[in-house]
């Protein structure tokens, strides 16, 4: 990695300010290319970020000045418990900003996921619950937010839409983050959104589930639907999916139903039968507001958004569990938790964008820790 590369991969970071006051030894972007690149290669705590440097130290000393030598295990840890996690998130909302752009007319889903191992019983304290966007079209993270709980999504998303660009995007969100405010922020983001309603918002709820019902059983022409339903199937099971949308809307302002940018009411029907002997038919309905005139876009972009906010689950969650093990972390100490996962969005970012290998997210981490020609190409990828 030249001068010019190392440079790229970092300048987003160079606002971060050192939390350390005295005795530094090694320069903060040293230790955070040095994570950035273990992590990327399979490291999973601070201990194999710092084997890892370790097993590097000759390679590592050809691309930055190692003679103050590696930094120790202690010396990561202490770091990023005390680095602060807001400003580290503005830095990597700035590196992805490019891939930000490119969102316009693409899904972005919002969701949270719990680290459960972050917990500290003695401490009494809860895991880190963490709140990502992501990017459905691109397939990378563009932020991250930290909660204490669950229960405090609704005030964290505001702040990380706040933090986005999203002009053109349409925001899916589930049931927790139906909000008016939130409805009111996206719009005026110049985005749209697509949110879903459960029974957090019982009478909303109750009113969209039974304008839906009778619509359907009279065969309201004024639907906006699909000519034959999508079916897919694997793994023994088969799943067939019908949508139906209205633009007729007026009503729920009228039962003072109030959201702002509110065009369309849209209603996804899953059917699963489970294939065998003992087969059994599963038939659920799932009913979403949204700012989107339902007769302008169609029901087909209407169905693929509702289906693409699981790309958050399917595609980032699973990932993170999976390959990076994220579950099973256990680090607690200061904002240590929160920026670890901030790393490993960092490594899944510029692992996905890397396409010239065919290989799953894990078997890309094995490659970069063999081969230093690819983890110095996935390293420029977004440099």
């Amino acid at each position: 990695m030249d001068d010019v590369t190392r440079g790229d991969l970092l300048r987003p970071f160079e606002q971060l300010t050192d939390p350390r006051r005295h005795n530094i030894v090694h320069p903060l972007p040293n230790i955070l290319l040095i994570a950035i690149m273990a992590v990327t290669c399979g490291a999973s705590d601070w201990a194999a970020v710092h084997r890892w440097a370790m097993a590097k130290r000759s390679w590592l000393a050809t691309l930055l000045d190692l003679s103050r030598g590696i930094p120790s295990r202690d010396t990561f840890s202490r770091l990023f418990a005390t680095l602060d996690p807001d400003a580290f998130e503005r830095c990597f909302i700035a590196w992805t900003a490019e891939l930000a752009q490119l969102s316009g007319g693409g899904v972005v889903a919002i969701d949270g996921k719990t680290i459960r191992r972050s917990f500290d019983r003695a401490m009494k304290q809860p895991g880190m619950h963490i709140i990502s966007a992501w990017c459905e079209r691109n397939r990378v993270v563009l932020g991250q937010l930290a909660t204490e709980a669950k229960s405090n999504e609704i005030t964290a998303i505001p702040k990380l839409l706040q933090l986005l660009s999203l002009k053109g995007a349409t925001v899916t969100i589930d049931a927790m983050g139906c909000q008016k405010t939130i409805a009111s922020q996206i719009i005026k983001s110049e985005a749209d959104y697509l949110l879903a309603v459960k029974d957090n918002h019982p009478d909303l709820h109750e009113d969209v589930k039974l304008f839906f019902a009778d619509a359907i059983e009279q065969g309201d022409a004024k639907l906006v639907r699909l000519d034959q339903p999508q079916v897919d199937g694997d793994h023994g099971r088969i799943e067939t999916r019908r949508i139906w949308a209205s633009a007729d809307v007026a009503w729920l302002k009228r039962q003072g139903h109030h959201w702002e940018g509110l065009r369309g009411l849209v209603c996804v029907e899953g059917t699963r039968e489970t294939l065998g002997p003992d087969g059994k038919t599963a038939v659920e309905r799932r009913f979403f507001i949204t700012s989107h005139d339902p007769g302008q876009i169609g029901a087909e972009a209407l169905l693929a958004m509702a289906r693409g906010h699981w790309g958050v689950e399917n595609r980032l969650h699973w990932c993170l569990d999976v390959s990076f093990n994220e579950d099973q972390r256990r680090l607690r100490k200061g904002h240590g938790a929160e920026n670890f996962s901030r790393l490993c969005r960092i490594a899944l970012n510029l692992l996905k964008a890397e396409k010239s290998e065919r290989l799953g997210i894990a078997n890309k981490r094995l490659a970069c820790g063999w081969d230093h020609d690819y983890l110095l190409k996935v390293l420029m990828n977004l440099g």
